[in-house]
């Protein structure tokens, strides 16, 4: 199997050919190694390999609805069992820290018979919008190599747009998954909270607003999968009732004529690119041509504080994550980004009473969230308010650094939090990515489906945000519009088709 061959199947397809005897597991192996060795030293996707692993699956005997299908796995919190895992952190990277056990999530994948090919690049412990940590070097988008394919699930989706493997594992704390199936022109449902496992490390990871996935070129591989992983776990905060049918087989199904309510502007106030306009005027239309009801609406709630209580919550994140690895492994303050050092240090200096407050918030932001869902089944944003940004675009500003710097030589940083840092770091980091937050602090799935090529050549995605337990109704309506509009054989001439 050649890869021009390889590259027009999703993995239901694969999968499908390897059970009908057309093609050996060994031969759609050696076909996606070929791929990740040809575009891997332009664009860096993959940081781990894990050859003799997948050679030994390929010859082995494999139940599931993606038997032997080439997969990869995210080095972050998709922990394999006795391969080494950086999370995008120099500290971890120097011990070669190799995890005990598989994730749930990872075991899950397996049971569903895929073969895992490797493990992708990931920003410092998921932390950003874009993927170029320091440990690793940054990721590029297939697209065009010198912009970004997003984060935190940067390398999973460069891997996919190149035609390495046609889904991957990806996980979502604040857009992770969306945002960079948006930046590289694919497909990428956000479960919703407790959907799918986190554990045996990570269960309920950040009050359930982090969650595992996959990013993939099709709908049904995405929906397939999470027939395969979804289910409760031990230890799971709460239990989730199933759909009433496989979301495989609900995408058979139209999802009827809906009401979909659309945020045409940023909350954070910022003007969208006009590019990004024209993506949302291109899905509104489309929309519209299925049938469905499309008028300006948006949840009542305040986008700009609902952004820096996210940004809150993940300095408190890091500031666990970095005392656990220097406990692990000695780490030396050198050995975490800067960013990542402030971010640590700001959260240290939230107290337990602040945090349990704007934890509190989220509260707010489900029922204003609830109380526009009892009007429209979905909501329409754009992924992002801008195409993908250049690689290094979005290194932390000059600003940023002159206050970050003598930061971390205070004992506290209550002083810098009582300033407003906090509302300047959302407005200047999250400028380009402000839709995807309210899908994770609420709880709620939420996908991206690539609808739009900007005239550069680069793809822009469109969010759609559902009720809790709407990810069968997100699947119907992104079967719908991948059926009116498809984008399946849209390829960055990287993956070796013309687009």
């Amino acid at each position: 199997m050649d890869h021009r061959d390889y590259v027009r199947h999703d993995a239901t397809a694969l999968a499908d050919l390897i059970a009908r005897g057309e093609v050996s597991a060994t031969e759609v192996v050696s076909a996606a190694r070929h791929r990740l060795e040809a575009v891997d030293p332009t664009l860096n996707c993959v940081v781990r390999r894990m050859d003799e692993i997948a050679d030994q699956r390929a010859l082995a005997t494999v139940s599931g609805p993606f038997a032997q299908v080439p997969f990869l796995i995210k080095d972050l919190f998709q922990n394999y069992a006795g391969i080494p895992t950086t999370y995008g952190n120099a500290a971890l990277k120097r011990v070669g820290y190799k995890p005990p056990v598989h994730a749930e999530v990872v075991r899950r994948f397996i049971a569903a018979g895929v073969n895992i090919l490797g493990k992708t690049n990931t920003p410092e412990f998921g932390a950003k919008g874009i993927t170029e940590p320091e440990a690793n070097g940054p990721t590029r988008n297939p697209w065009n190599p010198d912009h970004t394919p997003g984060g935190s699930s940067g390398g999973s989706a460069a891997a996919v747009a190149a035609g390495v493997v046609p889904m991957a594992g990806a996980n979502d704390g604040g857009g992770s998954i969306r945002i960079p199936a948006a930046c590289c022109g694919l497909f990428g449902l956000k479960p919703g909270r407790a959907r799918v496992p986190g554990g045996p490390d990570h269960t309920d990871m950040m009050h359930g607003a982090a969650v595992d996935h996959v990013i993939s070129r099709s709908v049904r591989d995405s929906a397939a999968m999470l027939d395969a992983i979804a289910g409760y776990e031990p230890g799971a905060i709460v239990r989730i009732e199933g759909p009433p049918m496989p979301y495989r087989q609900a995408i058979e199904r139209d999802p009827g004529r809906l009401r979909i309510g659309v945020m045409d502007s940023s909350p954070l106030g910022h003007p969208l690119h006009p590019e990004v306009d024209t993506a949302l005027t291109r899905t509104i239309q489309c929309l519209t041509d299925l049938g469905h009801d499309v008028e300006p609406a948006a949840p009542e709630l305040d986008g700009a504080r609902l952004c820096q209580d996210f940004l809150s919550m993940w300095f408190v994140q890091m500031a666990r994550v970095v005392d656990e690895v220097r406990a692990l492994t000695g780490a030396r303050a050198s050995e975490f980004e800067l960013d990542t050092r402030a971010m640590a240090h700001l959260g240290r200096s939230l107290s337990a009473v602040e945090y349990s407050r704007l934890h509190g918030r989220w509260l707010g932001y489900r029922q204003a969230l609830a109380a526009f869902h009892a009007d429209y089944d979905l909501l329409l944003t754009p992924t992002l308010a801008s195409p993908p940004v250049a690689i290094g675009e979005l290194a932390t500003p000059g600003w940023q650094h002159a206050a970050l710097r003598p930061l971390l030589h205070m004992p506290s940083a209550r002083a810098l939090l009582a300033s407003g840092i906090v509302d300047r770091m959302a407005h200047e980091n999250l400028r380009h990515v402000p839709f995807t937050q309210l899908a994770n602090l609420t709880g709620t799935p939420a996908m991206s489906v690539p609808l739009h090529v900007s005239d550069a050549g680069l793809p822009i995605g469109s969010q759609f945000v559902g009720p809790p337990g709407g990810e069968m109704l997100l699947f119907q309506l992104a079967a719908q519009i991948e059926r009116a509009a498809p984008w399946f054989d849209r390829l960055p001439r990287i993956a070796g088709i013309d687009p």
